[in-house]
């Protein structure tokens, strides 16, 4: 056992996995920004970091139960000459919610509707962590797989988890206040949504679309805006 923590594989699957669950948990941390925006601010801090635990805890049951995670793999019936199993239909499910979602969340954008705002329902917390644990499956189905075909062994695939949450946990204050106080980079975060939603329900259907392409959009998107900004800030100041 004490040569396993002497060779070197280990801590270079530990250092890649872990690398890879903070880039694959981008996503997340952006549904859990939107989601917790709709919160009482004093609220919010608690429930991005509720939310990131429920992420970490899912991903670890999820990693105990690889065997029945496998076996959602296994063809339950065929739509349009696609074999559908039961890892795509919660794909398909997950992708129609973040569509639907995301775009509820730019109609209140854009157009607010009564009872939106700071007067929340005592149940908006409670709504709130429901909606980070459900689509938490969801993104945890490819980070989990992922997982298991770079580690052999549990304690890296659950080390790796947990540090990459702790991280994680540090820069989703700074990028939910962000957001927040930014509307473009928030309808630029629910467009991404979007974009990962269409994603998923491609999964779902057999469509492979390399995440590279979207976190590549994503990016170019980001500097453009970030651009935009620094132009307004240095026009409104020439103006004063």
């Amino acid at each position: 056992m004490t040569e396993l923590f002497l060779t070197p594989e280990p801590w270079i699957a530990l250092a890649t996995l872990t690398i890879l669950e903070i880039i694959l948990g981008i996503d997340n941390i952006i549904f859990i920004t939107i989601v917790v925006d709709k919160l009482p601010e004093h609220q919010r801090n608690s429930a991005r970091r509720l939310g990131l635990l429920l992420a970490m805890f899912t991903r670890i049951a999820l990693l105990l139960s690889i065997t029945w995670i496998m076996s959602l793999t296994v063809p339950l019936f065929h739509l349009l000459e696609h074999s559908i199993s039961g890892r795509d239909l919660i794909l398909l499910g997950g992708g129609l919610f973040l569509l639907a979602k995301s775009t509820h969340e730019i109609h209140d954008s854009i157009e607010p509707g009564e009872g939106e705002g700071p007067h929340l329902k005592p149940r908006g917390y409670v709504i709130t962590l429901v909606q980070i644990a459900l689509i938490d499956i969801v993104f945890s189905l490819d980070s989990v797989i992922t997982a298991v075909g770079l580690a052999e062994h549990l304690w890296v695939m659950v080390t790796a988890i947990v540090i990459s949450v702790g991280i994680m946990m540090f820069a989703a204050a700074p990028i939910g206040e962000f957001v927040s106080n930014h509307p473009t980079f928030k309808m630029l975060a629910l467009s991404f949504l979007i974009l990962v939603g269409v994603s998923l329900m491609g999964e779902g259907l057999d469509f492979h679309i390399p995440k590279g392409y979207i976190y590549f959009a994503m990016a170019f998107s980001l500097a453009v805006e970030m651009l935009n900004t620094r132009l307004r800030s240095r026009q409104s100041e020439q103006h004063k």
